[in-house]
């Protein structure tokens, strides 16, 4: 019988918000006991860092989590990631990064532990056309008419990236697990030219569901991870409309729809309504394939609650300034599988 050596691996979700960390010089550890004020002077970007307040807490919620690879939506470029494990994470990740198509700059990345037991490769799908136009840009290229930067455009691409990070001991080609992290397409449609950006988004999930099939079909049983914010209802019950495909199309199962988790504790995102009402949602996302799905320790799967300073629960937010004391307008998804098999 052949032995082969695997690992277990803890994994963490979570959209940031807005995680910019960017100075105008070398931070050192110093400036952890600087006031709000002084905090924001020490960068002259056009975007603000995230209050100094925010950085510990996420930290110490994700240190609590202990986490082998943390998923992350909304950071600020590799610049804020590298900075956020060096400052607040004491430099035991290393970050991982490609920069991709947001107006925001806001990207997907990843925090992987050092020490684990293989190597990593990331590669970017951000120049991957999304096979989408706008109704009014289709209406251009049917009548021949010039579009966006006096040019006919043939599709657009992701509105951030779909990252694609691969595992592996020896061969690059030949990986034990990858993970595919996007932040689809928000609600917002500032130019009123795709409600509630409803096609885009479609779009831009029928894509990654591309890119999966086409992982799927050259590593048949590998142990495959498609995470991230999908701004949207992507659960197997009562789904958003832009959403079904991943029920027809493919095999993959949400982490926490497998662990059976009650509907409210699955929300991962509240929001807000008059007269304190939260309308707690799940909109992140965790989807395994059915070779990781079989791997999943039982009842793993949870989404962590942030906690207060003497370490109980903050209760749900119920107006905007307990939401906006929260570390992010966003929880973590976390899970565990076991006995991955390193190859």
């Amino acid at each position: 019988m052949t032995w082969t050596k695997t690992t277990n691996l803890k994994f963490c979700l979570l959209n940031a918000e807005n995680l910019f960390l960017m100075f105008d010089g070398t931070p050192g550890k110093e400036i952890l006991d600087l006031k709000e004020a002084q905090w924001q002077r020490l960068s002259t970007s056009v975007y603000e860092n995230k209050s100094l307040k925010k950085c510990h807490d996420i930290a110490k919620t994700l240190k609590e989590i202990d986490a082998d690879i943390i998923m992350l939506c909304e950071v600020g470029g590799f610049e804020s990631l590298k900075n956020f494990n060096l400052l607040f994470m004491d430099d035991a990740y290393s970050p991982c990064l490609i920069e991709g198509n947001s107006e925001r700059n806001i990207d997907v990345g990843f925090l992987i532990r050092k020490g684990v037991p293989f190597y990593f490769d990331l590669q970017s799908n951000k120049n991957r056309p999304i096979n989408y136009l706008y109704p009014h840009e289709r209406q251009s290229l049917l009548h021949g008419y010039p579009v966006k930067g006096g040019k006919l455009t043939s599709s657009h691409k992701f509105s951030r990236d779909v990252a694609e990070l691969r595992l592996f001991t020896q061969d690059k080609e030949k990986p034990s697990l990858i993970i595919l992290l996007a932040h689809l397409k928000s609600r917002l449609d500032p130019e009123r030219i795709d409600p509630n950006g409803f096609e885009r988004r479609q779009a831009e999930l029928r894509t990654l569901l591309e890119i999966h099939k086409e992982l799927e079909t050259v590593h048949p049983d590998l142990p495959l991870i498609v995470a991230g914010d999908f701004n949207g209802n992507a659960s197997l019950i009562n789904t958003d409309e832009e959403f079904k495909d991943l029920y027809s199309l493919t095999n993959l199962k949400d982490v926490l729809e497998i662990s059976n988790l009650p509907a409210p504790e699955r929300a991962t995102f509240y929001q807000v309504r008059n007269g304190g009402k939260a309308d707690g949602r799940q909109i992140d996302y965790a989807f395994l394939s059915p070779s990781t799905a079989s791997l999943l320790k039982e009842r793993s799967a949870h989404v962590h609650r942030y906690k207060d300073e003497f370490g109980m629960p903050h209760d749900i937010p119920r107006n905007m300034d307990a939401k906006l004391n929260l570390p992010s307008d966003h929880y973590p998804v976390v899970f565990e599988i076991e006995n991955l098999k390193l190859k």
